[in-house]
């Protein structure tokens, strides 16, 4: 890594505390050193995917830092930090897109419990979240409903002391190799978000069945998910009944934030590739750096890493200060995942026909980038979210000033 694109110089800013930036150095080091011979397989099978997933899930709760993302309730430790979690997100996303998906599905599968789960449930799960003996995964979108999570049609009906739940999940990330599922449904007859509730199911209750393996241009474990009358016991709702919606909007403020890190770390990865292609090819009797057109692409993708991290960064103090950061996640999430994708596919032409190639850095990280814009809220929704906040904020500003003059 190039001193200018050095992830740890970022942590001295204001944002951050020095626990942050010794976490860097911790998590640097160790996935450095870690050895896992199939996750250089740039073909990898679905099987092969799987085997590295659930070695990479024990290998960072081995480590401790599956802690990182789990708050077990217990006092032991301080809530969920979201600055540790994007540092640790932008660590392993340079190292490898796995590494990074492992860690990070971990937090999003059991967020809901951290946030709202009773003691006994905490009991039950976190603890073997954070030791990697427990693959979490989080299920909210549907066939009819990805960004319009009020268009939810999987529904738990009340029954006896269980809820039947009937319908269907997909794009679960940790579909298929999941130990257990937050599954959100609707109370039947309900409208919209009102009647939204959230489950823990164990992926080994009768009637959930892993109904399709999703194959994607960045292998992950990918499913799709069906529910047939299938039995959870009421200890297993997750808050109360009906608060479904804003539990997992609550999950999502937090990790939204920290798929931006993802991406910042995706771009700082193709930036030092570029970098030292630039540094090292030979053309015209010079490097590829010396011309003025490779330069401003480099300047260009500097500003747009550094953009990304203060986004990344602000948004993670904003939310660890307690603050409201709808608007700030949203921002985070899009800057950096389109930016990423910028500063990416400019790497893959610096390296010209050697970027294409497959197996090659860049070449795998231009797979790697393309669903964090889409996923956990599509750019397109990440825009609505910040324009309706700041009419508002401006409508709010604009009837208190009527107020105080009309006083």
């Amino acid at each position: 890594m190039t001193p200018d694109n050095d992830p740890l110089t970022s942590l001295d800013w204001p944002f951050l505390e020095p626990k942050h930036r010794l976490l860097a150095q911790e998590l640097e080091t160790w996935a450095h050193k870690l050895r896992i011979p199939q996750l250089e397989d740039r073909q990898p099978s679905r099987e092969t995917v799987d085997s590295v997933c659930r070695q990479l899930v024990k290998a960072l709760g081995d480590a401790g830092f599956l802690r990182l993302c789990v708050d077990l309730g217990d006092g032991s430790e301080s809530p969920l930090d979201t600055r540790s979690i994007c540092v640790a997100r932008e660590i392993l996303a340079r190292h490898h897109a796995l590494m990074d998906f492992a860690f990070a599905m971990q937090g999003l599968g059991s967020g809901a419990i951290s946030l709202v789960g009773t003691a006994e449930q905490r009991r039950l799960y976190l603890k073997d979240v954070a030791a990697g003996k427990l693959i979490a995964a989080f299920a909210l979108s549907e066939p009819s409903a990805g960004s319009d999570v009020g268009a939810m049609q999987c529904t738990a009906e009340r029954s006896g002391e269980h809820f039947v739940l009937n319908g269907e999940k997909t794009w679960i990330s940790n579909g298929g190799i999941a130990d257990f599922y937050v599954v959100f449904a609707r109370i039947p007859g309900s409208q919209r978000s009102s009647g939204i509730s959230a489950f823990i199911v164990d992926a080994q209750t009768p009637g959930l069945e892993v109904a399709e393996r999703l194959d994607v241009i960045s292998p992950h474990p990918l499913a799709r998910l069906r529910f047939k009358n299938c039995q959870v016991p009421k200890a297993q709702l997750l808050g109360d009944e009906g608060s479904g919606f804003k539990l997992a909007m609550q999950t999502l403020d937090i990790f939204r934030t920290s798929v931006a890190a993802a991406a910042l770390g995706f771009a700082r990865s193709a930036m030092h590739e570029a970098v030292g292609r630039a540094n090292s090819r030979q053309i015209f009797g010079s490097t590829l750096g010396s011309l003025q057109l490779v330069q401003s692409k480099i300047a260009q993708m500097a500003c747009s890493v550094d953009s990304s991290a203060l986004q990344v960064y602000r948004a993670a103090w904003s939310k660890d200060q307690g603050r409201r950061v709808t608007r700030e996640a949203a921002m985070a999430k899009l800057i950096a995942t389109e930016s990423a994708q910028v500063v990416i596919d400019q790497a893959v032409q610096i390296f010209g026909g050697e970027g294409v190639k497959v197996g090659s850095k860049v070449e795998q990280l231009y797979r790697d980038i393309r669903a964090l814009r889409i996923y956990e809220g599509a750019t397109e929704v990440q825009e609505i979210i910040i324009g309706t906040d700041v009419l508002k904020a401006a409508q709010r500003a604009s009837q208190s000033s009527a107020l105080e003059v009309r006083a």
